[in-house]
């Protein structure tokens, strides 16, 4: 069985990831293809996308929000991404019960003993007038039947889990601060998410759509990726349609025939990757894009720099400038692309106010 290096992980990540060379699709395609962004940081998805496509136009992503054929949900692992309309539709049934079970997780003692379809049965009455509302609102439409809880609790069981909701413009446009005003995903889209099929068609539609955007990769990173159980049984039903390696660490590694795997001696440029970017936690086993040393970084919300394909620095905004922190010492002629690249990421982040980056000794 083929051993594939850690370098030749990263080179097929940042190919599969548009990180090795910047892609001419359509914004829309972008987000597809990716499987979604992270979106925890309402600005991320620009930087993400900037990084990744050619002459990227902060407005195309702004016109599919406002459009409805992009919108911002909680989804895998219970965190808030930037989906296409048709995928979330496709999927969102999928992912109920791991949103249910992750809530009821971090409020385990404020929800006990709360019925949660008559919770859910309620939080639909109040929404029912079509006005959008902050997670807070809702959980006080509903507190005065549940007052125990809390509406922190409350809230984020019903936004985030029982009614699939989705985050509505302004929050999330190009350079605009806006609070959570939050519909029902039947509301915003017209209509209501797929029902669960009972041959799991979308985990294996989840499972070739992860593997396009990631492989290879084990089913442990999978599962990180996306927060679901019951994933090795539909692996399982895939296996004659997959290619099979092995890592450095022994671990089975899957991926489609005919994906991408370039040659691991291929030059990676810098490229400024915003914060919980899924190129990094896309996986579970992240070495193979970030040094086990650093790994902290990538779910504590740094911004991160890739050099030769793996994180070698932090970047921060400081005003309209860009200040990068390296991470170890850099070369002469990386410290010369990491201070080209991010000037023109001040260039992009300021609308052409500035193109000043500020790179510290390593």
């Amino acid at each position: 069985m083929t051993v594939l290096d850690t370098r030749a992980l990263n080179r097929a990540t940042l190919a599969r990831q548009l990180l090795l060379e910047r892609a001419t699709l359509p914004v829309f395609d972008a987000v597809a293809h990716l499987g979604g962004l992270q979106a925890q940081e309402p600005q991320a998805p620009f930087t993400g996308l900037w990084s990744r496509l050619r002459a990227f136009d902060p407005a195309a992503l702004d016109v599919l929000l406002t459009g409805r054929r992009v919108v911002r949900t909680h989804l895998m692992r219970r965190t808030v991404h930037l989906l296409t309309a048709e995928d979330v539709l496709a999927w969102r049934s999928r992912f109920d019960d791991m949103l249910c079970r992750r809530v009821l997780g971090t409020y385990r003692r404020e929800l006990e003993g709360v019925d949660l379809a008559e919770l859910a049965a309620a939080g639909r009455a109040v929404l029912a007038d079509g006005e959008p509302r902050s997670m807070g609102e809702l959980a006080r439409a509903v507190a005065v039947r549940w007052p125990a809880p809390g509406p922190r609790a409350l809230g984020e069981l019903l936004i985030a889990a029982l009614i699939p909701s989705v985050q509505l413009p302004p929050r999330g446009l190009w350079r605009t601060k806006a609070g959570v005003r939050n519909l029902p995903l039947a509301t915003w889209l017209g209509r209501d998410a797929d029902p669960l099929a009972p041959d799991d068609r979308v985990g294996r539609a989840l499972v070739r759509r992860y593997l396009t955007a990631f492989g290879p990769a084990a089913t442990a990173d999978l599962r990180t990726w996306c927060g679901l159980t019951g994933l090795p049984a539909t692996v399982k039903a895939l296996r004659e349609e997959l290619v099979v390696f092995r890592d450095e660490r022994g671990r089975e590694l899957l991926d489609l025939p005919g994906a991408p795997r370039p040659d691991p001696d291929t030059p990676a440029p810098v490229r400024f990757l915003p914060a919980f970017d899924n190129a990094i936690l896309g996986y579970d086993d992240r070495s193979r894009i970030i040094d086990d040393a650093h790994r902290g970084l990538s779910v504590a919300g740094e911004r991160v720099v890739l050099v030769d394909g793996r994180v070698s620095a932090t970047w921060t905004v400081d005003g309209d400038d860009v200040a990068v922190r390296p991470l170890r010492r850099l070369s002469r002629p990386e410290h010369a692309a990491v201070a080209e690249e991010g000037g023109e990421l001040a260039t992009f982040l300021s609308g052409g106010a500035s193109d000043c980056v500020r790179v510290e000794p390593g």
